[in-house]
């Protein structure tokens, strides 16, 4: 069974540790797990891992941020995937740092690569995983907070947020949409799913 994964972001190194770029992090976290190397492919930077069974494509849109949905319509059609197997990582300012939450559908949430996809594909029907990097910014700062570096201590943390988006994953491919929503949608606090973010 073929997955896509779309992980959002910013090429050039200048982006690499900012909080925008969490869904091109985790996307090259699991390619290293997995010995796997991205190559340069129209519209983004491919890589292939496997498990269990299951293949998935993981792509980093070189669009940059907002025309992110130029590189996944591109990939769902070349690849002839049905919507359901499309999942994509993405930061959220809604959410507090390194909460994680799996939904299928819904709104963009004012995030303009999930608008600019949901655009692009003429629906909203599928997976999305949202990495909560906070809101700490004075009013009117929200484009320098976005494209700040995350700090010494949240990059601490990010190794075990990138392995929970990325056992939510597989656990999508392998159990489905909802023990892996379960699974994945914890409150970072206290480390435990909270029915309303499984529910919303």
């Amino acid at each position: 069974m073929e997955y896509l994964v779309a992980g959002l972001g910013n090429i050039g190194s200048e982006y690499s540790r900012t909080r925008h770029n969490i869904g091109f992090m985790v996307l090259d976290a699991w390619a290293q797990a997995s010995n796997a190397v991205f190559s340069t492919k129209r519209y983004g930077s491919i890589a292939k891992v496997s498990f269990k069974g299951r293949n998935f494509t993981l792509l980093k849109p070189s669009t940059y941020m907002n025309l992110s949905g130029n590189a996944v319509d591109y990939w769902v059609k070349k690849m002839g995937i049905p919507l359901e197997n499309l999942i994509v990582v993405c930061d959220d300012l809604n959410l507090p740092f390194g909460t994680t939450r799996m939904k299928l559908g819904g709104s963009s949430g004012g995030h303009n690569g999930l608008w600019s996809i949901e655009d692009m594909l003429e629906t909203d029907r599928y997976c999305r995983i949202r990495v909560g990097i906070g809101n700490d910014f004075s009013r009117g700062g929200q484009i320098d907070y976005v494209l700040g570096e995350l700090s010494e201590e949240e990059l601490a943390e990010m190794p075990s947020i990138i392995e929970r988006v990325i056992e939510g994953i597989k656990a999508y491919s392998t159990v489905g949409p909802q023990r892996a929503m379960n699974a994945i949608n914890t409150r970072h606090d206290k480390g435990k799913t909270s029915e309303n973010e499984v529910t919303k």
